[in-house]
Parts: structure tokens; sequence; C-alpha cells
């Protein structure tokens, strides 16, 4: 029996299935694109000022912790770079064809792509951090400003080579649509089945399932040596310092540790359907797989989203009350400088009454 040709979203060329990616080629409707464009605007604002916002609130109440409050900014800033690709999406979901250029093309998923996975494995490289730090039993950051640049950087460079393959093999093509139109689209190229394979594979576990496995056996490290400060005395350490110390881990650092466990989750949680619907388009080439770019483009609008749920689940752990202190900050100064005016007027004793002429 023969299927329509309806049901083929990815286009022919050269015997080799290519996918549009976000660019719907089978859709007139502009009801749904306004409601996407809703979507993803939504998401945007609100990463944009949920993550200023908590950037702020990280940088004025934790001065003193220079390594977590570095690391935790660099998710910030991660997620921000993360939602800076939605106005290229939504381009693309309007125009249908691809009119950016072939170096957006090259710049979108590969900055997608690697945003994630500076999240993810700055997450883990703070949970290793703060292990360092107990196991020395020292609350003070156990990295000097130089290692904490360098460890960024590596973040970074980490992330930038492993999502290096997505800006290389990215390209614009012209095609020819099933109503005979001659569009452009930006498509992954492979130069053979086996590389891409191997990249998927492997991206997955280094960016994925290797950070989280840290962060998981971090904060179970975390919890034993929390369960024996409970338990008995360090024959090593004096009393007081060692009440010191397990003040220390289990405010401090289980708190922490709780807020890194549920982004982790949330990460993992989020991000999980681009990984399966990116091993779908992969199999479409061998099996009759349907997978339409509206389908990618909810997959991407959820996973963006979580660049949004970060800093806000951070804020309720972390500076649960931080939020109401920022957006009473303009009302609470002009109500302290009204209140030492009036001080100062007191001191000074009654002032003359001042007769005005009409």
């Amino acid at each position: 029996m023969e299927v329509p040709t309806s049901h083929f979203n990815p286009l022919q060329l050269r015997n080799v299935s290519y996918f549009s990616f976000f660019s719907e080629l089978h859709r007139s409707d502009h009801i749904a694109t306004s409601v996407e464009t809703l979507a993803l605007t939504t998401v945007f604002l609100v990463s944009v000022v949920a993550n200023v916002g908590t950037g702020f609130l990280v940088t004025r109440e934790r001065r003193s912790l220079v390594n977590k409050t570095a690391l935790t900014l660099n998710l910030f800033v991660a997620d921000l770079l993360f939602v800076s690709m939605t106005p290229l999406i939504v381009v693309v979901r309007w125009a249908v064809s691809w009119r950016l250029g072939n170096a957006a093309c090259r710049a979108m998923l590969y900055v997608i792509s690697m945003s994630g996975c500076v999240t993810i494995t700055t997450l883990a490289c703070i949970s290793v951090e703060r292990v360092m730090a107990i196991l020395r039993l020292h609350p003070a950051p156990t990295l000097n400003p130089r290692m904490v640049c360098a460890t960024l950087g590596c973040i970074w460079a980490f992330s930038a080579l492993t999502s290096m393959p997505l800006s290389l093999f990215f390209t614009v093509r012209e095609v020819e649509s099933f109503d005979e139109r001659n569009i452009q689209i930006c498509t992954l190229m492979w130069p053979d089945m086996l590389a891409e394979i191997v990249w998927d594979v492997a991206f997955t576990a280094l960016c994925f399932l290797v950070p989280g496995i840290i962060i998981v056996f971090s904060y179970s490290k975390i919890l034993q040596l929390s369960k024996r400060s409970r338990r008995r005395l360090h024959p090593c350490e004096s009393p007081s310092r060692l009440n010191r110390v397990h003040h220390y881990v289990s405010r401090q650092d289980i708190k922490l540790f709780r807020t890194l466990f549920v982004l982790m989750l949330s990460f993992f949680i989020m991000w999980s359907p681009i990984f399966i619907i990116t091993f779908l388009i992969l199999m479409r080439n061998f099996q009759s797989l349907y997978v339409t770019s509206t389908m990618f483009f909810w997959v991407v609008t959820f996973t963006l989203a979580n660049s949004a749920l970060n800093p806000i689940l951070y804020s309720l752990c972390q500076f649960r009350h931080g939020w109401q202190r920022l957006c009473c900050v303009s009302m609470v100064t002009p109500m302290k400088r009204a209140s030492k005016a009036n001080v100062g007027r007191q001191e000074r004793g009654p002032t003359p009454h001042k007769v005005y002429t009409i």
C-alpha cells in the first residue's frame, strides 16, 4: 500500500532524508503560528526577568562566597544565552523558508546545545566544590579566583567543543517542496550516518548522564557526612569546632544540595524530550517515523522553559523573601530617607514658621 505524500514531513533530496527543523512546510494556518509565538515570547520574557533578577539577588546576598556566586551566575548567563535564540525561531515559524543566512543556521542549534551543556556541567562543578569544602572542614571557598576562572573557562570550552559538530554540519539548502515551490531550509547534513550516531551517543553521555551522576554522587556524600556528624564526634576535633561544622553542613550545604538536586531533576525532565526527538529524527532514515517540525518546535519550547524555571526554583529554595525585598526596595528606600529626615529634624528642635504672603 502506498503511503500518501502528505505523511512525509522530511524532504527527499538525492535519496537522503533531511529534516526541516523549524520550517513547517505544510501549514498555512496563522492562528497556530500566533499561538506558538505567544508561547515562545512568554518563555523568553519570563526567562530574562527571572535570570536577571535572581542574578542580582545572588550578587547582593552572597558576596563573600566567591566560588558559589561565580558558578551560580554562570548558570544564569547560560540560560540567557539559551533563550537568545528565540527571536530567530519566531522569524522562521512565520517565514517558513530560511531567510536568516548560513551563519544564523549554524549558530542556532549550536548555541542551544552548548548552553544546555554549560548548565548541567556548572551544576556538577558546584556540587563537587561544595563536597571539597565540607571534606576540608572549611565553610569558606575552597578555590581561589584563578581556579574559579579556569573552571569557568573549561566548562565553556568543553561545551563549545562537544557541540561543535552542530555548527559544522548545519547548513542552508534549497529544495523543492511538495507544492513545487523552491524554498530554503536550515538542515543538518552529516558526512555519514555513523558519525551522527557516534556524536548523538557521546554528547548524551558526556553532557547529560555523566554530570547528573556526579551531582547524585555529591548529594549522597553530603547526606552521609551529615548523618555521621550527628551520630558521633570526630576523635581529632574539639566538640565546639565539630558543632560549627555540623551547623554549616546541615543548614547551608544541605539546603544548597537540595536546590541542586531540584535543578538537576528539572533539567533531566525538561531536556529528555529533546534528546528523544533527536534520536527519532535520526531513526527516520531507517524506519517510517512521522516527525514534524511542529513536534520539534514544541519540544524545543518545553526545553527553553527550563531556562525560566531554573532561576525561579533557585529563588524559591535560596531566596524565598528576596524577590519581595527586591520589588519593595524602591518603596522602602524613600521611607528610610524620610524617617532619617524626621529624626534629624527632631534633634534640631522645632523650626520657625514661615510666613507666606499672597
